[in-house]
């Protein structure tokens, strides 16, 4: 099934009935007709789908990143959920818990357009790409090619690897403001050797929100013999793709983040060859070749989290792929185009509409990240995070489906007076 029907299905077969009294759902008839681009400046209807989050009131909080709070329709799942797990005990385990792993993983797979045989859950994007780092057959001498604004706990594994087996990490940097597609794809492409096994690229830089040209990187990557292993941490739930297009061998993400599931629910794509080429974190059982469940074994986790990736789509659904896309985008677009020119402000993202979304960082000059983040918060009342790594310099922001116009130009205005 085509991903844009999976996720029509998904949102018709919820209309037929009230998804938990869901602000958003009672309010989609009248926006059905207008295109996300438009409705994405409409904070009337964005008001109306704050309403199913609880939200608290200190601060404006700009660090949706790290872990998206889940609307109270999700929310209200979760907890029916747990209910249910707790009320059937045992037997829920024994017995229907593999069954409904594998409809969650059919349906998150619908959301990329992959096949149920070749994703996986995971805990997180951690879990998923160390698997592959660490699970690779490596040999002394064999190579890999990252970036220095990639993830620590991946770049933590390499350098593992690199010790247990005597293997070289080549590692570049990426332009905060590339010139084009094909100056972050020649920057990988010099870094490859006849020794290259592995190259690791973001799909969305995680402290700039830069999204990277993924399928021309893999297509250069694998002329040379080069596997690609993509971290798509904060991709899935924040803007639309289909995981086919990309053309990559592994995909890692954490669902927990834009998907809004909740905490501790990721995911990891294997693409077909690939899936006998890599051990397991945990040893299984002989399983037919091919078959990803070999790479799935967990021992008892608490499933209910995992149950709830259903309810997850079923919001993401209503809301729309490209609705949400687009209204991220043009947050992101609205706050970072009020400060781009202002001469002791520093915008690490990318002015481009294709190169961000949601996500983007900025820097004062003569501060440091971790002073600017702090007067944000107890000048301004405005949570962010503080990014101090490679060539990025400064607060990473990320709005989110609540976050409003209002809430945007008190941060402006905080920027402004920060930058004086």
């Amino acid at each position: 099934m085509e991903k844009r029907e999976f996720i029509k299905k998904a949102s018709l077969a919820v209309l037929g009935a009230p998804f938990y009294g869901s602000a958003l759902a009672n309010n989609l008839s009248a926006i059905q007709d207008i295109a996300p681009e438009k409705l994405a400046t409409r904070d009337d209807f964005w008001l109306k789908v704050r309403k199913d989050y609880n939200l608290k009131p200190d601060y404006i909080n700009l660090e949706n990143g790290y872990y998206n709070i889940i609307p109270t329709p999700t929310l209200e799942a979760l907890k029916k959920n747990i209910d249910l797990v707790n009320y059937e005990g045992a037997r829920y385990m024994r017995t229907v818990q593999w069954e409904n792993k594998d409809r969650m993983v059919a349906k998150v797979a619908g959301v990329i357009n992959a096949k149920p045989q070749n994703v996986i859950l995971t805990r997180n994007t951690t879990e998923s790409l160390n698997m592959v780092i660490k699970g690779m057959h490596w040999q002394k001498g064999d190579e890999a090619v990252y970036a220095v604004q990639d993830y620590g706990a991946m770049k933590n594994m390499f350098a593992q690897v690199s010790q247990r087996f005597e293997t070289v990490n080549k590692i570049i940097s990426i332009p905060n403001h590339p010139k084009s597609d094909d100056e972050i794809v020649s920057l990988y492409e010099k870094a490859i050797t006849s020794k290259t096994k592995l190259l690791m690229v973001c799909h969305m830089i995680n402290i700039t929100g830069h999204i990277l040209p993924i399928k021309k990187i893999c297509q250069m990557a694998h002329k040379k013999g080069v596997k690609v292993m993509v971290d798509g941490a904060h991709c899935v739930g924040h803007f639309d793709f289909d995981i086919n297009d990309l053309e990559c061998d592994y995909y890692g993400t954490s669902l927990h983040k834009w998907l809004a599931v909740p905490l501790g629910t990721g995911l990891l794509y294997v693409a077909d060859g690939e899936i006998d080429e890599l051990w397991p974190l945990f040893a299984e059982e002989s399983l037919e070749d091919g078959n990803i469940k070999r790479l799935n074994h967990t021992g008892t986790i608490p499933v209910y989290h995992d149950l709830t990736i259903e309810a997850a789509i079923t919001y993401y659904a209503l809301l729309g792929a490209a609705r949400k896309e687009a209204r991220l985008r043009y947050l992101q677009e609205y706050w970072t185009s009020r400060v781009r020119n202002h001469k002791n402000i520093v915008v690490n993202t990318p002015k481009e509409s294709h190169r961000a979304c949601g996500i983007a960082n900025i820097g004062i000059k003569g501060m440091t990240p971790s002073v600017m983040a702090k007067r944000l918060l107890d000048e301004h009342k405005v949570f962010t995070v503080a990014i101090d790594n490679a060539n990025v310099q400064g607060c990473r922001v990320t709005p989110n489906v609540f976050t409003t116009i209002d809430e945007l130009d008190v941060f402006v205005k905080a920027l402004i007076d920060l930058a004086q």
